[in-house]
């Protein structure tokens, strides 16, 4: 027995198997059963050209030796992706257990109690930071969920809207481009004609059903868009807001100034960058239009003695049960990586989110203020973790990647500079230190953070999030690892038994394909 094989370990069925197999589906042998079900013109005559098949071992070397050649430079890009933090309990007990990593989509909650309490704290997250009464649990991308909020709001039309085909959706020029490439797409066939411009010369027009505004913009700013939601609202129109939700902790919910969907995406909380994705999106709205929501909703009702238990209360784009009736199409969830932000948010709970979104404002102004000292102008008034400074954008990202570190150049002479909760002293003196040399001054070196304030005072958080239990219980990593395993233990996965339901998740790959994610 070769004990190198991946298949002889992996992929079924066995040889002594296939007798009993193929006795009872009624054929000879695996050729006959090939014969008799794929049509002789689309079938291969000789077998497929593959090279020698590596071993598990052979393969994690290879796949080793493939990311060395990757260079990991500081990325200060922003635009929706920044390096964060993943604690190191939430990466052992939950990306890299298959307790988690393999369970299926909860559809049968006597066996996924355990998920669903996971994804219930994930849409009580979201719903308190975007002050919305609604959460789903969770969407494929910020993108998409953006997509899902504009048609959302296009079904959402009033009786003479529909009658007058008012079909115009006005996006804010301060969208993120993946999210307005994603719009564009998705407009088109359902024929909605969109107009992106400046939020502050909107006309409110009743051509219009419906805007996206992003909350910091894309630019970094932030607006204070009470006004605007207020106008809008009189006059019919919706909103949607795609919102940062690490800046959630620090700015005003946009549910608290009355907008109607809150969208964005949850990587900030944990999440490792991951080549762009994937990334859980999150959906918030208004209970009022929870027949309209796109994906699932985890309810609380009670089991057959009475007690708490959890089910899936709404799946409504599920196509096995609405078919052509779904309000969606979209890969409805991120089950693992949504399960990771939550647990992100229950580790550090409202005084320790506080404490992140601090830092990563006080280490932007710090950088805005040692910038300004060696004579460079920075634009964004209002900001909560992205600047733009104005000087030769070339000579910055030539000497920039000399020292291993990605800026934004949105044009030759601006530089963008969006900060994380990684970011330390250490890594603002090298930031300032390419500014300085690009600018022949000498940069004097930052010793202490000083205290941010450039959050507009009208759109600083005033309101309460995560008072629930569960957000102020497991700060330490002993109790959070023993409350990941008590939800674990209510579930069913690979790790117990086979499960009879779909295989469209994480659990046929094996545990070698496994690592590389926790590879930076």
């Amino acid at each position: 027995m070769n004990t190198d094989s991946f298949a002889l370990r992996h992929i079924g069925p066995r040889r002594s198997d296939l007798p009993e197999m193929l006795k009872k589906v009624g054929v000879e042998s695996l050729e006959q059963l090939v014969f008799e079900t794929i049509p002789d013109d689309i079938r291969l005559k000789k077998d497929l050209k593959l090279d020698t098949a590596l071993s598990e071992q052979e393969y994690l070397e290879h796949i080793n030796e493939l990311a060395a050649k990757n260079k990991l430079f500081k990325t200060y890009i922003g635009l929706g992706y920044h390096a964060t933090h993943l604690p190191p309990v939430i990466q052992r007990n939950i990306l890299e257990n298959p307790g988690w990593y393999t369970a299926y989509t909860p559809y049968q909650a006597e066996i996924a109690q355990g998920r669903l309490e996971a994804l219930l704290n994930f849409q009580t997250m979201v719903a308190d930071l975007t002050g919305m009464e609604l959460a789903n649990a969770s969407l494929l991308d910020e993108a998409t969920a953006a997509a899902e909020a504009m048609t959302l709001l296009f079904s959402l039309r009033d009786r003479n809207q529909k009658k007058n085909d008012v079909n115009k959706f006005f996006i804010s020029e301060e969208v993120l481009p993946q999210t307005l490439s994603v719009l564009k797409t998705r407009a088109i066939p359902i024929g909605i004609e969109l107009v992106i411009g400046k939020h502050e010369d909107f006309d409110f027009s009743e051509e219009y059903f419906g805007v996206l505004l992003q909350y910091p913009g894309r630019t970094g700013r932030v607006y204070d868009f009470k006004g605007f939601i207020e106008n809008a609202n009189s006059q019919n129109i919706k909103v949607a807001v795609a919102a940062d939700i690490l800046s959630l902790v620090l700015l005003e919910s946009p549910g608290h100034f009355g907008a109607d969907v809150v969208v964005g995406s949850t990587q900030r909380f944990g999440i490792p960058l991951g080549y762009g994705g994937p990334h859980a999106a999150f959906f918030a709205t208004k209970d009022e239009y929870k027949r309209n929501i796109p994906g699932r909703i985890i309810g609380v009702s009670k089991d057959m003695d009475g007690n708490p238990a959890l089910r899936m209360a709404l799946q409504t784009r599920e196509q096995h049960i609405k078919r052509d009736r779904a309000t969606s199409n979209i890969c409805t969830a991120q089950v693992l990586l949504a399960v990771m932000a939550g647990m992100y948010a229950v580790y550090h709970g409202p005084e320790g989110l506080k404490h992140i979104a601090n830092k990563v404002h006080n280490a932007t102004a710090t950088l805005a203020n040692a910038l300004e000292e060696i004579g460079l102008y920075q634009v964004n008034e209002t900001y909560f973790d992205t600047i733009a400074v104005k000087t030769d954008a070339t000579k910055i990202k030539y000497l920039a990647e000399g020292k291993q570190l990605n800026f934004y150049y949105p044009d030759t002479e601006t530089v963008s500079i969006s900060l994380n909760e990684t970011t330390t002293l250490k890594e603002l003196n090298k930031i300032v230190s390419v500014f300085a040399e690009a600018t022949n001054t000498e940069a004097k070196k930052i010793t202490e953070i000083i205290t941010g304030k450039a959050i507009p005072e009208a759109a600083a958080r005033k309101t309460e999030f995560l008072t629930n239990e569960v957000f102020n219980r497991y700060h330490s990593e002993t109790e959070l690892m023993r409350y990941i395993k008590k939800l674990e233990r209510k579930d069913l996965a690979l790790n117990h038994s086979m499960i009879s339901l779909g295989s469209c998740t994480m659990k046929l790959n094996a545990a070698a394909e496994m690592l590389p994610l926790s590879d930076p």
